[in-house]
């Protein structure tokens, strides 16, 4: 019988969807990619198909996902950009070898160089969170305001306000425990 692992968060930006494989980092932390195979499927959700995966490219993927995370959130705070995860982000565009491809219906595809290329499906994330950092695409980076997940994500809202990165479940705890706080500093009287 197969384990059964968390639910991915997909969002429509690859790079912050994938730093979101670990979620809740400053509370219970929540590794949704836990064995090579995990990544085998959070990568064939994302249009980056590979056959199979090794337990090193799953390290890779990790050191990546790190990198990313620390890199966007110091973009998001004004901070300066950690040397070393600059380094592998770099590292990993330069090494995969995937290309951006159209489709008949006039969308973009990756090509890897072969089914199990996890490096080059790991290059195209790399590129991707290149984008976002220098400021390439029409957003903002920023933090999510709840205190135990502080997961990087990239606004696209048209105001730039958001303040979870996923109002389905930060958000929604949020709120939840702000009802719950007012429900028991103001009572209903009992009928």
């Amino acid at each position: 019988m197969r384990a059964e692992f968390p639910d991915f968060r997909l969002g429509s930006v690859l790079a912050t969807s994938f730093t979101a494989t670990l979620t809740e980092r400053r509370g219970d932390a929540v590794e949704r990619i836990p064995t090579p195979q995990r990544l085998v499927d959070w990568l064939a959700v994302n249009g980056l198909a590979v056959d199979s995966c090794t337990t090193a490219q799953l390290d890779l993927a990790r050191e990546l996902r790190e990198s990313i995370h620390a890199t966007v959130t110091a973009a998001a705070i004004g901070d300066a950009l950690p040397a070393s995860a600059v380094h592998v982000i770099n590292d990993r565009s330069a090494r995969g070898r995937a290309a951006a491809i159209l489709t008949p219906e006039g969308k973009r595809q990756w090509r890897l160089s072969s089914a199990s290329c996890v490096e080059d499906a790991l290059g195209v994330i790399a590129a991707d969170a290149i984008s976002i950092i220098a400021g390439e695409r029409d957003g903002k980076l920023a933090l999510c305001a709840s205190p135990t997940c502080q997961a990087a994500f990239f606004d696209t809202s048209q105001s730039r306000t958001r303040k979870w990165c996923d109002m389905n479940t930060c958000g929604n705890r949020q709120k939840k425990a702000r009802f719950n706080a007012n429900q028991r500093k103001n009572p209903r009287p009992a009928g």
